[in-house]
């Protein structure tokens, strides 16, 4: 077998073993499929060994924890092409705007669609449709981390304490500066950004913007930025 075959393989390997897959592991995958500058025949040849490995491995499907991990590995895998660039390197990405779109909805609906994870990183939750969402995804079984500032999470209206009652994991930046971040991360494979707050004034009042995307450089950088405030915050 070729030597980046047996490299592929053995990502898989590492990804497969537990039933979960984490974020170092995306970045492994990620950075091989860049390193080799796999095209879409490429790409073709490592989803057939990816197949073959999990029916070798595996034999059937499983957990439905294990089908989770099988499908964001394939996801990975998939062909396509923006402009003259790999389509996971320029994955595409969608522009929200308050004035004219359901920004409400936008978030409401990442966290419908999500399996596994959140690590919400925002400045201030009160719009309880959102909190709500947030609620409703723990209760079904979603990993749920929140990193908010400590002079909103006092506010009238503020949602975080609720959050935390129901035990979903809250952290708070306690520092001289705000923790003015308005950003989450969805199953680790997509990334929700831009100014808006998660309040109501942004939904009814403000001029806002949100980004949804896959890029797996932006989600490598905003998830390094997100253990990093998760490490650095004292419970």
């Amino acid at each position: 077998m070729a030597v980046q075959q047996q490299r592929f393989i053995e990502i898989l390997d590492r990804i497969w073993q537990d039933d979960r897959i984490t974020r170092s592991e995306t970045e492994e995958l990620d950075t091989f499929l860049e390193d080799t500058d796999a095209d879409d025949h490429a790409l073709a040849l490592y989803r057939h060994l990816a197949f073959d490995r999990w029916r070798e491995t595996r034999g059937t499907l499983g957990k439905p924890e294990a089908v989770d991990v099988l499908e964001e590995t394939v996801k990975r895998l998939l062909p396509g092409r923006v402009g003259d660039e790999p389509a996971r390197l320029c994955p595409s990405s969608q522009a929200y705007f308050s004035s004219i779109d359901d920004c409400v909805g936008v978030i409401v609906d990442l966290f419908v669609e999500a399996r596994r994870s959140a690590e919400i990183c925002v400045f201030t939750i009160t719009d309880d449709r959102i909190a709500d969402a947030i609620v409703r995804a723990h209760k079904r079984g979603l990993a749920i981390r929140i990193v908010t500032d400590d002079d909103k999470a006092g506010d009238l209206g503020s949602d975080i304490d609720r959050l935390a009652s129901l035990g979903i994991e809250t952290k708070q930046d306690r520092t001289d500066r705000h923790m003015h971040h308005k950003f989450a991360i969805f199953d680790q494979s997509t990334l929700l950004t831009g100014s808006y707050n998660w309040t109501r004034g942004a939904a009814d009042r403000n001029l806002e913007n949100l980004i949804v995307t896959a890029d797996p450089r932006l989600l490598r950088a905003f998830g390094h930025e997100f253990d990093r405030l998760w490490k650095q915050i004292r419970d």
